[in-house]
């Protein structure tokens, strides 16, 4: 069974195509990131799997049975906003125990629900305080715990760490995938944060103009992006585009770097099906953690540097292109110094410069 089916969902609104016919499955406990950039669609499609908005055609299935014409309080799920949606004249305890109390759930079974979800949450010290004297961090494990009160069979969660700052992104970011952890429930994630996604999700989908541009795991989205799309949106700093021929050269095919008056052929680990992109433009694609200083490589004239603590990225001019290394610190030099490069091209890709899908 899975807990999730989306089979070639459409939705237009007016004569606007907002949704072109996106297809997901997830197995039960899975936890499926929607990411993209704003106006990619994902708001959307979280909202028809919520049920707030129709398809226009095609099918949502959760668990076995098709939702479509389901009412939202009848698809067994729970949703936590960005907004947080408390009550403000309800204490943290009457905020988690209201939708049990409109289910008619009994008394002792809210008492124990409650107890149980303060606990998970680690807010049993707040259970009497109002949303206004809570802290952002806080209001957002009270609406978690709205929802787990539910114990739905699907969460949803609606760019729920938008509105924090970043040191309290991360802390919720932990306490999302803990959550996960403890529960074991399937969660749908809409967030336009790469990070959150590649360490929040089982499963990505990478959306752009209403269309799933890949589906995979996140090791395997980063390691394998289908196209420039994907590789630029995925990764912290972005992956390196430079654009380049490929050639053939002793014992394979290599691709032309130019650095200033250098010029060097970079050899490429053997791959089958470019011998048709021999003399042809290309766009090498590759991590900044693939260009690092090596005693063993080519030298470089550093532009600028930007320290990090562990990392110092390092950015130097290819092909007419600025490109961004990751480098150990004490292997850092400084604006208009030269640095000795190496470059791992065992996991970098190449893409087709007119249509930016990739070709190997």
């Amino acid at each position: 069974m899975r807990a999730l089916k989306i089979k070639n969902v459409k939705k237009s609104f007016g004569g606007t195509d907002i949704l072109k016919g996106i297809n997901i499955e997830i197995e039960p406990g899975q936890f499926l990131i929607l990411v993209g950039p704003s106006g990619c669609g994902k708001s959307t499609l979280m909202n028809l799997i919520a049920g707030l908005e129709s398809v226009t055609s095609g099918e949502i299935v959760i668990g076995d049975r098709v939702v479509n014409d389901v009412p939202p309080k009848d698809r067994d799920i729970a949703m936590v906003f960005q907004s947080y949606a408390l009550y403000p004249n309800m204490n943290v305890r009457q905020n988690i125990t209201f939708g049990m109390e409109m289910r008619n759930v009994p008394k002792e079974e809210q008492a124990t629900t409650l107890a149980r979800v303060a606990k998970m949450l680690q807010i049993e010290h707040l259970l009497d305080r109002k949303p206004g004297q809570l802290s952002g961090g806080q209001r957002q494990r009270v609406a978690m715990g709205r929802a787990l009160a539910r114990n739905p069979g699907l969460f949803l969660f609606d760019e729920p760490l938008s509105n924090l700052d970043a040191k309290l992104r991360v802390e919720m970011r932990t306490e999302i995938k803990l959550l996960h952890q403890r529960t074991k429930t399937t969660v749908v994630y809409v967030t336009h944060d790469q990070i959150e996604a590649m360490t929040l999700g089982d499963r990505i989908a990478v959306m752009r103009d209403g269309v799933i541009q890949q589906f995979g795991s996140p090791q395997e989205i980063y390691d394998n992006p289908a196209n420039m799309f994907v590789a630029g949106f995925i990764g912290s700093p972005s992956m390196n585009f430079i654009p380049t021929k490929l050639v053939a050269r002793e014992g394979g095919l290599g691709v032309e770097i130019q650095h200033g008056e250098q010029h060097w052929v970079f050899p490429l680990p053997e791959k089958k099906g470019l011998e048709a992109w021999v003399g042809k433009d290309v766009v090498l694609g590759i991590r900044p953690e693939q260009l690092t200083a090596n005693s063993e490589g080519y030298d470089c004239k550093v532009d600028i540097i930007e320290p990090t603590g562990p990392d110092t990225l390092v950015f130097v001019e290819l092909n007419h292109k600025e490109v961004v290394c990751r480098v150990h610190p004490r292997d850092a030099k400084l604006p208009g110094e030269t640095i000795r490069l190496g470059v791992d091209l065992s996991k970098a890709v190449l893409f087709d410069p007119k249509t930016e899908q990739r070709i190997d």
